[in-house]
């Protein structure tokens, strides 16, 4: 008996195998998807890399001091430079954020804090997200309508006023038509910036006795600036590249602007402009001219994280 014992076989723990062939299922499954969604996420710098390479390869060779300093030469001309469209685009793109950034910000507050359920709450959370998807071209042939025209709305309104406004193709035009195109952005990401923040800090600053608008200004909006700040940063990026809005309110200058009412060169018309010349040169500065649109949005974003970011 006590051999026959010995020589049986131990039992055999089926739980403990089909434990152990499940856990290297599950790290098989969990390896072969991480190595999926490295690739997937290697193959889209695919085209990032390669836009930027292309850049480099290109704008580089024209890339010198000249370009922002001399004006954009005739057609078929050498030299020259693009400075009043690094210009136009910087004022420009400051004149949107002036209009856009306040506004977008006081309705993201208004949404999100003093009345997150109301009827006006969701009906300017649906125009955003609707303004969100509409052709830039749109809000070019809008503001071209009611701030170019001689008889537009806006024109009209200033007179009326007896402001110094006459319409007509500016900076001021192309400001106003890129904040339209910028505003519905910076609201939904002032909104989402803002449901970030934890109820925790409000429910504390209450509890100290502090209003609605202290708890925000002191409380809500700081811990909010930096996402705030992400979101505005987008905004920049999509106001500084865009083209239609422009042709349609500031036009083109081959001079330096003197006055946000004249018409206002522009890195994104130039580039547009320069690119379906059929002269060398003026494509080859085209290619430094996004170069150098691309460095400068990277500069903004750079420098917004650095400066805003908490602590």
């Amino acid at each position: 008996m006590s051999a026959t014992a010995t020589n049986a076989p131990a039992p055999i723990d089926f739980l403990s195998r089909v434990r152990s062939a499940d856990s290297g299922k599950r790290a098989f499954g969990n390896t072969l998807l991480n190595g999926v969604c490295m690739l997937l996420a290697l193959l889209t710098l695919v085209p990032l890399v390669s836009i930027l390479f292309l850049l480099l390869k290109k704008g580089l060779p024209l890339l010198n001091l000249d370009v922002f300093r001399l004006l954009p030469p005739a057609a078929g001309m050498t030299g020259g430079g693009f400075g009043n469209a690094v210009i136009g685009t910087l004022v420009m793109v400051g004149l949107a954020l002036t209009l856009a950034v306040p506004l977008g910000v006081l309705a993201a507050i208004y949404v999100n804090e003093y009345a997150p359920a109301s009827r006006l709450a969701h009906g300017v959370r649906f125009v955003a997200k609707l303004l969100t998807g509409i052709p830039s071209i749109i809000c070019g042939v809008f503001a071209y309508a009611v701030i170019v025209l001689p008889n537009g709305p806006i024109v009209l309104l200033c007179q009326k006023l007896g402001l110094p406004f006459t319409g007509g193709f500016s900076a001021w035009a192309g400001g106003f038509a890129l904040a339209i195109l910028v505003l519905p952005t910076i609201i939904l990401t002032a909104e989402q910036a803002l449901l970030g923040v934890p109820k925790a800090y409000r429910e504390a600053s209450y509890g100290l006795g502090a209003t609605n608008f202290q708890t925000i200004w002191h409380i809500v909006l700081p811990d909010a600036v930096p996402a705030i700040m992400t979101g505005i940063m987008l905004a920049v990026a999509r106001a500084a590249g865009e083209t239609a809005p422009l042709i349609f309110t500031a036009l083109f200058s081959q001079y330096w602007m003197h006055s946000i009412k004249e018409p206002t060169a522009s890195l994104s018309v130039l580039i547009y402009n320069f690119s379906t010349l059929p002269f060398e040169h003026q494509v080859n500065m085209a290619w430094t001219a996004s170069l150098v649109l691309v460095i400068l949005v990277t500069i903004a974003n750079v420098t917004a994280q650095i400066a805003f970011r908490k602590k």
